[in-house]
């Protein structure tokens, strides 16, 4: 399995995942509810759930660029200047969708687009505070993409949990019942 193989279906699953809950989210808050929810954080000092949901798109999103070796579009500047600005637009969860729904079609369409990428291509990926991590292609999937994406994903599960939106482990991994082995389905 390539990093691009691992990478593009954890993407997929998991963001359609998160499209899900919002979804649900709107369906079970009172009127304006989920809306409030996009600035609702963990703590104090964390991101509230519209930045971890943009953040989580930016993740899979420059991966995709960056394990091709290309020039990042405007619409990763554009996911993370949305983010670090949430607290004073959070935006709406028809927005938030849009940004997943988006991210989804872009990883999708990268698959299909381009080549098997080299597990041992080199990666130097740099960070704004200046630090930079030279690693191989497998490394940056393993270590940095999924770790990071599965940071805001969870802490946008967290979010939407703590605030009230019915969800449980099966709605984190809805993706499993593809291989539900029929007839093992425990009552309810």
């Amino acid at each position: 399995m390539t990093p691009s193989d691992l990478l593009i279906s954890t993407f997929t699953q998991m963001l359609s995942a998160l499209s899900v809950w919002l979804e649900k989210a709107e369906a079970q808050m009172p009127e304006g509810g989920a809306e409030a929810l996009l600035s609702a954080r963990i703590a104090p000092d964390m991101f509230p759930l519209s930045t971890q949901i943009r953040f989580a798109c930016v993740q899979a999103q420059e991966s995709v660029y960056r394990l091709r070796d290309q020039a990042f579009p405007a619409s990763i500047d554009t996911l993370l200047n949305e983010g670090r600005n949430a607290d004073q637009h959070p935006g709406s969860i028809a927005e938030a969708r849009a940004r997943i729904e988006e991210t989804i079609a872009l990883v999708e369409a990268a698959a299909t687009a381009s080549p098997d990428i080299d597990p041992a291509m080199p990666i130097a990926h740099a960070l704004p505070t200046g630090m930079v991590f030279d690693l191989t292609a497998e490394c940056y999937a393993r270590d940095w993409v999924l770790p990071q994406f599965f940071f805001h994903l969870v802490t946008a599960y967290a979010i939407l949990r703590g605030g009230g939106v019915d969800l449980g482990k099966a709605d984190y991994v809805a993706h499993m019942f593809a291989y539900l082995r029929p007839g093992t389905m425990p009552p309810p």
